[in-house]
C-alpha cells in the first residue's frame, strides 16, 4: 500500500523552520538566514520514494501581525493547521514556550499526530533541555516531543522515519518527478530576497518585495529581469547605494546562487521602484501573491 500525506511546518520566527524544511527535503527550498520572518509564503517541498510522497510545508513565522504583510503571514500559518496529516512545532531552547499562546491553544485542540520539536539542542545543557520538555508536556501534553538540531541534521532521521509511521495510506497528490509546488519564477524571486536580507541592516529588508517581471529560458541560459520594490525613495537609494555598487554586489552573488540553483548560465537585470505603504495594502499584497486562497 502506498503512503501519502502533508506534514505542516509551525513555529515562532527565528526557530530553524526554514533550516528543517531543506533538510528533510535534502534541497535547498526554503530561505534559512539568521534574520526573523524571513518565510513570507508558505512553501512545500514534496518528497518520494516508491512507497511514499510526502509534502512538506514551511509556513512564515507565528507572530502578532504590526501591519497587513504580517496578517497575510499568521494566515498561511493559521491554514497550515487545517490541511495537515502530521504537524511539526519548531521551538528552540531559547524561545519562552508560553510566547503565543492563543496559536498554541489551536494546536493542542487538533485531533491529527503532532510533534514538537525542540530544535538547536546543541546549544543547551541537559538540564535546561529537561525543563523544557517538563514545560512543553505541559502545554501541549498530546504532542509526542523530539530533542533535534537542524543544522547539525541531529534527530532529523529519528525524525523523518517517524513521519512516514505516521503517514495515511493514500495515493501520491503530486505527479513523482515535482519538487515543490512553486513556479521557477518564485525561487528567482526568494533567492534574490536572501541577498538582501543578508546585505543589508535594520528595516530595509523587510520593507522590499521582488517581483520577477520576465523569465525566458533557453537550453544553457535564462534571462530574467527583476524589480525590487521598497516603500521610500530613501530606501530605494540605499538599495541602489553610492554609483550603484550596492545593487551590483546584490546582482551578482544573487547571478551566482541562481546559477547553482538552476545549473545553467544567467543573465540578470534588476532595476528598483517605490511602491509606497505596499506592506500595509491588501490591494499590493493580493498582487504580489499573498494571502492564502
Amino acid at each position: 500500500m502506498h503512503k501519502a500525506g502533508f506534514v505542516n511546518i509551525v513555529g515562532n520566527p527565528n526557530v530553524g523552520k526554514s533550516t528543517l524544511m531543506n533538510q528533510l527535503v535534502g534541497e535547498r527550498i526554503s530561505i534559512a538566514t539568521f534574520k526573523a520572518q524571513t518565510t513570507r509564503h508558505r512553501i512545500m517541498g514534496i518528497v518520494n520514494t516508491d512507497e511514499m510522497q510526502i509534502v512538506f510545508s514551511d509556513t512564515p513565522g507565528v507572530l502578532k501581525p504590526n501591519y497587513k504583510l504580517q496578517e497575510s503571514m499568521l494566515a498561511f500559518s493559521e491554514s497550515a493547521l487545517t490541511d495537515a496529516d502530521v504537524l511539526l512545532y519548531v521551538t528552540d531552547v531559547v524561545e519562552n514556550p508560553e510566547k503565543n499562546l492563543d496559536f498554541l491553544e489551536k494546536v493542542q485542540k487538533m485531533t491529527i499526530p503532532v510533534i514538537l520539536l525542540i530544535n538547536k539542542i546543541d546549544e543547551s545543557s541537559q538540564e535546561q533541555l529537561g525543563n523544557l520538555v517538563e514545560k512543553w508536556h505541559t502545554l501541549l501534553p498530546n504532542a509526542e516531543i523530539l530533542p533535534i538540531s537542524a543544522k547539525n541534521k541531529f534527530g532529523v532521521d529519528i525524525l523523518l522515519k517517524r513521519i512516514k509511521d505516521l503517514l495515511p495510506d493514500s495515493p501520491p497528490y503530486f505527479d513523482k518527478e515535482q519538487l515543490t509546488d512553486k513556479p521557477a519564477r518564485f525561487f528567482v524571486s526568494e533567492i534574490i530576497r536572501e541577498k538582501i536580507l543578508l546585505y543589508y541592516d535594520k528595516e530595509i529588508p523587510y520593507s522590499v518585495e521582488v517581483v520577477v517581471e520576465s523569465f525566458k529560458e533557453k537550453e544553457k541560459s535564462i534571462h530574467i529581469r527583476v524589480v525590487i520594490y521598497v516603500e521610500r525613495d530613501s530606501q530605494k537609494g540605499i538599495i541602489i547605494g553610492h554609483q550603484g555598487v550596492a545593487l551590483k554586489k546584490v546582482g551578482a552573488e544573487s547571478r551566482k546562487a541562481l546559477e547553482r540553483f538552476f545549473g545553467k548560465s544567467i543573465f540578470l537585470e534588476t532595476y528598483v521602484k517605490v511602491d509606497k505603504d505596499w506592506r500595509s495594502s491588501k490591494k499590493e499584497l493580493e498582487n504580489f501573491g499573498y494571502y492564502p486562497e
